[in-house]
């Protein structure tokens, strides 16, 4: 097995609290849309992240890296200012207006900073083989989704 260095475990901690941060905002997201419809796919939106979170956790588990747990009280204050980095921030004040496309704005911020970790851990030659397969996998249905939330923006 080889070493797992800093850099592959902050990796997969940094995506794992993305997805976390996404499922959350993405649930926001579905509760504060009027369209039936976008609240549904925002729904499935939400669930697939949460399962990103169980994939990664699992495959950072089978290397020996347990992501960083945040239900402690540092944990939520730092996963509350983390989700302003991940780009969930406006997600609540969006809702706020129950205006879709501005919804669909933040959700469209979100996944381009989700886009932007999977694409640095991506760049790491110590992520391992069959982890870069989940990695790149997890990307590419991350980058489907945004261009489905940017489509479905530009007709609201």
């Amino acid at each position: 097995m080889a070493t797992i260095t800093s850099e592959t475990a902050r990796a997969y901690n940094d995506l794992v609290e993305i997805n976390k941060t996404a499922a959350k905002g993405y649930q926001e997201a579905a509760e504060g849309v009027s369209s039936p419809d976008l609240k549904s796919k925002l729904s499935e939106l939400s669930q697939q992240r949460a399962q990103f979170v169980s994939q990664l956790t699992q495959q950072a588990q089978q290397i020996g890296i347990n992501p960083q747990d945040g239900n402690t009280l540092e944990g939520v204050v730092a996963d509350a200012a983390a989700a302003v980095h991940r780009g969930w921030i406006n997600i609540k004040s969006a809702i706020t207006g129950q205006d879709d496309s501005a919804i669909l704005g933040e959700c469209e911020t979100g996944d381009a900073t989700a886009l932007t970790a999977y694409e640095t851990a991506l760049k790491s030659q110590e992520i391992p083989a069959q982890a870069r397969t989940v990695i790149e996998q997890q990307h590419s249905e991350i980058l489907s989704a945004k261009n489905w939330v940017t489509q479905q923006k530009g007709r609201r």
